[in-house]
């Protein structure tokens, strides 16, 4: 197996609904003008707190600062896992858990905090430029270690450390966080960049005019009332889009691409209150168990909270596994 430190050096930004007109011009250019911003790397997510935005640093030059944005101080780079040579993108994924147990739990053993962003096409891993000693020491038994450079992989020694980031030592076991599961159900979509402008018009009123009050989450147990959650990314080249499946309705139907089965999912929304960036094991503590039971699953964090999707007739047991992980002696 390999692991491709990939050239990106991503900013993590939340951006304030009040303040979604500022950035609508902005946002229009990197969504479908990526020659005009050399942005290689945008995910847009909003969420019902939010939008959370992930961008490479030509991406974030085009979003000027305001009250509206708050920025995470990290930058971080982006790993991805591939099978074999090549650009790891081009590779369908199966998800997150196939890289719970190589990736995922080692980090979070070794306090590496990560965030995941699965798209379509594959999943990244998120870690702090800081810590990048450290994960190559982690995973270099694991994996074979590339860092692309100008388009070309150049092999990683294990034992590169050139900012001497010393070791991280094991540490207490981290916060279990409540989990809840919106009413929802999810396709996880793409499209040919060659027929995103047949359907830009509809992807501008879906993201920046088609916004509702959001619903009040219940207050009492795992089911929520369905909520606002649309993620879009172009990275590379190759667009995924997450979308419930009324707003799918939407969209010209012979557009978007899906899996042959045209799967549904449901969420997993991890966190009662924003989860930050410090702690370590969130994303394992959720990813651990779906592996253990060769469950598939896409994750997607945000600056706020992180989202799972799971297949739509597995949720029920899904929630039993994760509720038994909050009842655990010493959680």
């Amino acid at each position: 197996m390999e692991l491709h430190i990939l050239e990106h050096r991503v900013r993590v930004l939340s951006l304030a609904r009040p303040g979604l007109w500022l950035y609508t011009h902005p946002l229009i250019k990197l969504l479908f003008l990526p020659h005009r911003s050399r942005c290689k790397f945008f995910s847009l997510t909003e969420t019902p707190e939010d939008y959370t935005l992930m961008v490479d640093e030509e991406g974030f030059k085009e979003l000027p600062a305001s009250e509206f944005l708050q920025v995470a101080e990290a930058t971080w780079l982006v790993l991805n896992v591939s099978s074999h040579s090549g650009t790891a993108t081009a590779v369908q994924a199966a998800g997150v858990t196939k890289i719970a147990r190589s990736v995922i739990t080692p980090l979070a053993e070794h306090h590496v905090s990560v965030l995941m962003l699965s798209t379509y096409q594959t999943d990244f891993i998120l870690v702090r430029e800081q810590d990048l000693s450290v994960v190559i020491h982690t995973l270099a038994q694991e994996f074979d270690i590339y860092r692309d450079v100008g388009g070309e992989p150049v092999p990683v020694a294990g034992d590169e450390s050139s900012n001497g980031f010393p070791r991280a030592q094991h540490g207490p076991s981290p916060n279990v966080h409540p989990v809840q599961s919106p009413q929802n159900r999810f396709c996880v979509l793409t499209l040919d960049p060659e027929t995103l402008p047949a359907i830009a018009t509809t992807l501008i009123d879906v993201l920046f005019y088609s916004h509702s009050a959001p619903k009040e989450a219940a207050s009492e147990g795992p089911e929520a009332n369905s909520i606002p959650f649309f993620a879009f990314s172009l990275i590379e080249g190759y667009i995924s889009i997450v979308m419930d499946a009324e707003t799918q309705k939407k969209f010209p139907s012979d557009l978007l691409l899906t899996s042959s089965s045209g799967e549904l999912w449901r969420m997993v929304r991890i966190g009662g209150q924003p989860l930050g960036f410090d702690e370590c094991g969130i994303v394992a503590q959720i990813a651990a168990p779906l592996a253990a039971a060769d469950i598939s699953a896409y994750y997607i964090s945000t600056f706020n909270f992180d989202h799972a999707l799971v297949p739509e007739d597995g949720i029920g047991s899904v929630i039993e596994l994760l509720q038994r992980r909050q009842e655990a002696p010493g959680s």
